[in-house]
């Protein structure tokens, strides 16, 4: 009986001795939910310069929950879908995809390069993925809408 009460009496300080703390996440952008690609931009090295709807019938989901990340992709032009999985960070301006595996051409994609590390902007909404070459200039983005 004194161990049980022991217990009890153990629980009951760690469970008072623990803070109870709510973020304000109004204020606070995130990347959790389901992203559907809208359209890409090309850069100048700064500025876009360019912008390419998809085609139709092309579309890319994106879906990211709790660290994990995973792709789709259906195409015309393409007979099989592509897919992949894996994990991710975001920093306040990077987004940072590990691909873990994915479709068969997105395997041999993967034996040469598995991180790829993006410019983020992020807003409620919306985001863009920009590619940055080894100067640090923009290229290419692909821009998303969320859709959950």
């Amino acid at each position: 009986m004194k161990k049980i009460l022991g217990i009890i009496f153990i629980m009951l300080i760690m469970v008072s001795a623990t803070k109870y703390t709510t973020e304000d996440k109004s204020s606070m952008h995130t990347i959790e939910g389901t992203w559907e690609l809208q359209n890409f931009y090309q850069y100048d090295g700064q500025n876009v310069i360019d912008t390419t709807p998809t085609t139709k019938g092309y579309r890319q989901v994106k879906m990211y929950y709790n660290g994990k990340i995973m792709w789709s992709r259906t195409s015309p032009a393409e007979k099989k879908g592509r897919f992949g999985y894996g994990t991710y960070k975001i920093t306040p301006d990077r987004l940072i995809e590990q691909i873990e595996y994915g479709d068969w051409e997105m395997m041999q994609a993967l034996d040469t390069i598995r991180q790829f590390t993006f410019e983020l902007i992020l807003e409620d909404e919306t985001y863009s993925q920009i590619q940055i070459d080894e100067m640090g200039n923009r290229v290419f983005s692909e821009n998303y809408k969320r859709i959950d």
